[in-house]
């Protein structure tokens, strides 16, 4: 072991002077400039990101393969890691211990040549992919960047077409899940990373696009900004992010709370006052009301994460925890559409099932819904094949489903919310005020009597024949007749819906789950 005091070997001085070249400190000028737009580097954010002394770093010394017209002691000094660091590390090591906590951590660089995509940076992602895929690591991607670098010289090619990497990452679909994280600029084959992830966080100042402002105007549809290529004002609420955030350092942990939902369970967490769930729902039946405060309440407290929170926000999809394990949960928002599934709901919501059933997440579904949205403007949205796409997702589930229906469960809307049919779901449980129909009742009975309203000529006699004959189907409608017929498990206390959900949780976990081929996760 060398004393501290003795002097050290040229070969590892020139190992320290040289590794000293890749950190931030070796750049104030890149590191000032990023500061001053409300940035951190890279490495700032891996830091934050990881936990302490336990990130391996993959290729630090590769640089940008430009050495046909740059000096090689400039793109030392100027473009360390060629734009990307890449390597092996713990997230969450105190909560989950070290075996759990094992993930991979890349980030491009936007202080080295704006945080495109080089020659050797390819390579290193190829890498690195092909050692999560083979350890199975959680993966967290900080995707900012202008896209391909057209300005490497060191390697001769046509179009680079063959380069590996965007097919390596699409490949770990469904395999680990992966998080990406954007800020400022991410465009091409860098918006293709954080469009391949399974989740995305994104700062309120990122813009997210497949083409940068060149590639637009090259493609002669005129000069765009680049903020304005695809800001967060069009990208949250057409759904391509799921969360987003001021800045950096509240990305990272998010991201951090994302990871633990894949990381395992946790000691049992607190909950809130259970008898409240008892006065949540409105008496008033067409009445509206929020069901955020309803998942908050049935979760361990300050577990709930939304996702896309302002797309097809009549579809409500979160990750929390119950008694310490993860789960999924969907459920229909009455605030919007009065809780009606639309196409986008659909997909919104087959895409977080995907989600859910790839990584052993049980999903929640809590039911309020009158049915599929229908109509001329619905079917405008290829509201078939959108809606038909939550069936199809439901059905080739594998991880266990508990609904609970809220207040109304009508038609194949109420059947795509548990599953398809309402023996799907493991447990199958209703409040006391709840009601089920094969479609709206006010509907039903204006189809089942219609010739008999034809008949009747008065306006106002024909309507009163409907209220009561409604009134006659909202009676049968109710849950207790429901489950005098088998049709559901039980008519629950809402404030019992807690320990119910967790005790079929645990009796599901011992439980091995049916062996299965796996499955992508469809990236919309």
């Amino acid at each position: 072991m060398t004393e501290p005091d003795e002097p050290i070997r040229d070969d590892h001085a020139e190992l320290l002077r040289r590794r000293a070249l890749t950190e931030d400190a070796a750049r104030p000028d890149a590191v000032e400039r990023r500061h001053a737009g409300n940035g951190r580097t890279a490495r700032e954010n891996v830091e934050d990101l990881v936990d302490a002394g336990s990130f391996v770093e993959y290729g630090r010394f590769a640089i940008a393969a430009q050495r046909f017209r740059r000096d090689v002691a400039d793109l030392i000094a100027r473009t360390p890691a060629d734009g990307l660091i890449a390597g092996t590390a713990r997230i969450n090591g105190d909560v989950f211990g070290d075996e759990r906590s094992a993930c991979a951590v890349l980030s491009y660089d936007y202080t080295v040549l704006a945080g495109t995509q080089g020659a050797l940076g390819h390579r290193k992602k190829d890498r690195l992919f092909e050692i999560i895929d083979r350890l199975r690591l959680p993966t967290v991607f900080f995707a900012e960047g202008g896209g391909g670098r057209p300005g490497d010289t060191d390697y001769p090619v046509v179009s680079a077409l063959d380069a590996r990497a965007f097919k390596l990452w699409a490949a770990l679909s469904g395999l680990v899940p992966r998080i990406a994280i954007v800020k400022g600029r991410c465009f091409a084959g860098n918006a293709v990373i954080a469009g391949c992830s399974d989740l995305i966080v994104a700062t309120e100042d990122a813009s997210l696009g497949m083409g940068g402002p060149a590639m637009i105007a090259g493609g002669g549809l005129g000069d765009v900004p680049p903020d304005d290529v695809g800001p967060m004002s069009m990208q949250e609420p057409n759904g391509v992010v799921d969360i987003v955030v001021a800045d950096e350092a509240e990305a990272v942990a998010v991201t951090k709370r994302l990871m633990g939902y894949f990381q395992g369970a946790t000691a049992a967490g607190e909950a809130g006052d259970q008898t409240r769930l008892r006065t949540m729902i409105p008496e008033r039946a067409r009445r509206a009301y929020f069901v955020a405060p309803i998942i908050e309440t049935l979760a361990d407290d300050g577990s709930v994460t939304f996702l896309r929170e302002r797309f097809a926000p009549e579809m409500v999809t979160a990750l929390a925890r119950i008694d310490g394990r993860a789960v999924g949960v969907i459920a229909n928002n009455t605030r919007v559409m009065a809780g009606a599934i639309t196409a986008a709901a659909a997909d919104k919501a087959a895409r977080f099932l995907q989600l859910c059933d790839a990584f052993g997440l049980p999903v929640v579904s809590l039911v309020d819904c009158p049915g599929y949205m229908v109509g001329p403007a619905a079917e405008a949205e290829a509201l078939v094949r959108r809606a038909s796409r939550m069936l199809v997702a439901g059905a080739a589930m594998r991880v266990p489903l508990i609904a609970v229906i809220l207040r109304r469960g009508y038609g194949l809307g109420a059947q795509a919310m548990t599953g398809g049919s309402l023996h799907e779901p493991l447990l199958t449980v209703a409040w006391p005020g709840a009601h089920l129909g094969p479609m709206g009742l006010e509907g039903a009975v204006r189809l089942g009597l219609r010739k008999e309203l034809e008949k009747i000529a008065d306006d106002d006699e024909r309507e009163e024949r409907v209220r009561q004959a409604t009134a006659v189907a909202q009676e049968n409608a109710k849950a207790l007749n429901a489950a005098v017929l088998f049709e559901i498990d039980d008519v629950i206390d809402p404030a019992e819906t807690r320990g119910l959900i967790a005790a079929t949780l645990a009796a599901a976990a011992s439980r091995e789950q049916p062996p299965g081929g796996r499955r992508f996760v469809d990236t919309w």
